[in-house]
Parts: structure tokens; C-alpha cells; sequence
């Protein structure tokens, strides 16, 4: 179940991350980078949630 919920936000936050430096390159860097940087830090967050979950599983 935490497996599932952890990739899924990965997921999500990978697409917010995506939109979020695409806004910056768009506004030519006025934009703040932390509308790319902060859901890319979940990201990072989640996915090490996952990968602790499904190693877990193996063992």
C-alpha cells in the first residue's frame, strides 16, 4: 500500500517539477526556481520511500 501511494506521488511530482521549469525557461529564468526545485526535492523524497518499500519486500 505504501509502496503504491510513494510511486504515485513520485509520479505526480515529477510532472509539478516538469511544469514548473518549463514555466521558469518560459518567463526566461524571472520566474523563482523554486517552482521546479521544491517538488523535485519530494520527488527525491518518494522515490527513496519506494525504493526502501520495495527492497524491503525482496528480503
Amino acid at each position: 500500500m505504501i509502496k503504491r501511494v510513494a510511486l504515485t506521488l513520485s509520479v505526480v511530482f515529477i510532472i509539478l517539477t516538469l511544469t514548473g521549469a518549463i514555466y521558469v525557461l518560459t518567463n526566461g529564468g524571472k520566474a523563482n526556481a523554486g517552482y521546479a526545485c521544491i517538488p523535485m526535492v519530494f520527488t527525491l523524497i518518494s522515490l527513496s520511500v519506494y525504493r526502501k518499500y520495495k527492497q524491503s519486500e525482496k528480503s
